[in-house]
């Protein structure tokens, strides 16, 4: 186990957006109104996030600190709102993200002496806590709230370092905060190369318009009346829900499920469930996708792991991005939140019997066509009263959190890919993350 107290701050700077022209400057907002799929997650933890890389040769901490720092500025001159603050000002009926000239995102550097192959290792299990002085805070407080932060930890005896984010999930879902992260990175490899400076391809470009987002349901004021009464009544305290807390001694590990693997399970589950769906329609049948066989497995696992003896239904839960499954769709490099959430309630004995995996993919497999049959939106006035309770219950609330398709391991700084990346804050809400595999084999998990 690594030394708790071996972190080192050495300094916290303030990044701001590095100065841009008129023309550049007025094609990103300096505001940005809330959504009904941000206001979403207002009151939800931050998600924190943590990327180690190893170097190979010997270098300067000086030169490396700094060209990280000089990146950022840049990166954020794209993403200028991300420097801003969440306020619920009196006359507004939602609250806002708002930059104003001087404000600047935190950055944390420090040192630690730890042992970094440990830490960054993907074959060892690491006791959770090791991970948290690695790791920012989030300024949070009664009136306002902080978009993101930023923590770089050298360690020197190691030939590496680590990057901590915490991000706001009312600003960011998984794409967008992956799209800024891999924008920060192509800057920094880049940054000395490219004579235009700042350059960004058209994949990492954000698109911040949010008159694209509709609300013919009404479910702003919905939500923003459901999380006033969540510590109420007429609470607009912008502090996020305080989750359970994970056990002193929980320990976190990364398992791969490969390619050959996931395709033996579709097979096992269609063959089981052949004779049930022989004489149904098409449309009928479950939807083995990747996502549905890899997150029915896990919860399968977690579920007998617990050997918890009880009749009690396991709670499962996953969110979609809707950017492509709106009317009209959204464009791909829309940011901010666009996800919708969908909710399993599974019988437990059936996920511990002989056919659990059998169970699982079909539970999730009808959750998903919902999409389709209902609409995206179907339920959504539920959403806050099923998330913030679940995510505090002492109750298994098997979530995820990440993604295969957003390709973290291609967040290169420069250094070549991370050896690890771990997103820290799933411990306190139970979810379990989702990645590709580092290795690059295609098909392959890492969970």
């Amino acid at each position: 186990m690594a030394d708790l107290n071996s972190v080192r701050v050495v300094e916290v700077c303030k990044v701001a957006p590095q100065p841009s022209s008129p023309e550049d400057h007025s094609a990103t907002p300096d505001a940005l109104p809330l959504t009904l799929f941000d206001i979403l997650w207002l009151r939800f933890a931050p998600v924190q996030r943590l990327f180690f890389y190893q170097i190979s040769n010997s270098f300067e901490t000086t030169t490396l600190v700094s060209k990280l720092e000089a990146s950022l500025s840049i990166a954020l001159q794209h993403f200028r709102p991300l420097a801003g603050n969440i306020t619920w000002p009196q006359h507004s009926p939602k609250p806002v993200l708002t930059y104003v000239q001087g404000d600047a995102v935190s950055l944390t550097i420090a040192e630690s002496h730890a042992d970094f192959h440990h830490l960054s290792s993907r074959s060892n299990f690491v006791e959770a806590k090791e991970y948290h002085p690695l790791v920012p805070q989030l300024p949070i407080s009664h009136e306002k709230a902080a978009a993101v932060a930023f923590q770089v930890t050298v360690f020197p005896n190691g030939n590496g370092f680590s990057i901590g984010t915490s991000m706001h999930h009312a600003i960011l879902d998984g794409k967008s905060s992956t799209m800024f992260v891999k924008s920060w990175a192509h800057i920094c490899k880049h940054l000395g190369d490219d004579p235009s400076g700042s350059a960004l391809p058209d994949q990492l470009k954000p698109i911040f318009d949010r008159r694209v987002v509709q609300d013919p349901a009404g479910l702003e004021p919905i939500f923003l009346n459901q999380l006033q009464n969540l510590d109420g009544p007429n609470n607009r305290s912008l502090m996020v829900t305080q989750f359970k807390s994970p056990p002193s001694d929980a320990v976190r590990g990364i398992f791969v499920i490969t390619r050959p693997e996931i395709e033996a399970m579709k097979q096992w589950v269609s063959t089981k469930m052949a004779e049930t769906i022989k004489n149904e329609k098409q449309s009928d049948r479950p939807h083995l996708s990747t996502f549905s066989i890899t997150y029915a497995y896990t919860c399968v696992c977690l579920a007998k792991a617990e050997e918890k003896q009880s009749d009690k239904p396991v709670l499962m839960a996953f969110t979609l991005d809707c950017r492509s499954r709106l009317d009209p769709p959204l464009p791909a490099n829309y940011f901010g939140n666009c996800i919708a959430g969908r909710s399993v309630v599974a019988d437990r004995k059936g996920l511990l019997g002989e056919d659990g995996l059998t169970v699982a993919v079909n539970e999730i497999s009808e959750a998903i066509k919902s999409v389709d049959s209902d609409g995206i939106l179907n339920g959504a006035e539920t959403w806050v009263q099923i998330l913030y309770p679940a995510v505090s219950s002492e109750e298994r609330f098997m979530g995820v959190a990440g993604s295969p398709r957003f390709g973290i391991y291609d967040t290169d700084f420069g250094w070549g890919r991370p050896s690890k990346v771990e997103v820290v804050s799933i411990e306190e809400t139970g979810a379990m993350s989702l990645a590709e595999s580092r290795d690059g084999i295609a098909g392959d998990v890492e969970y």
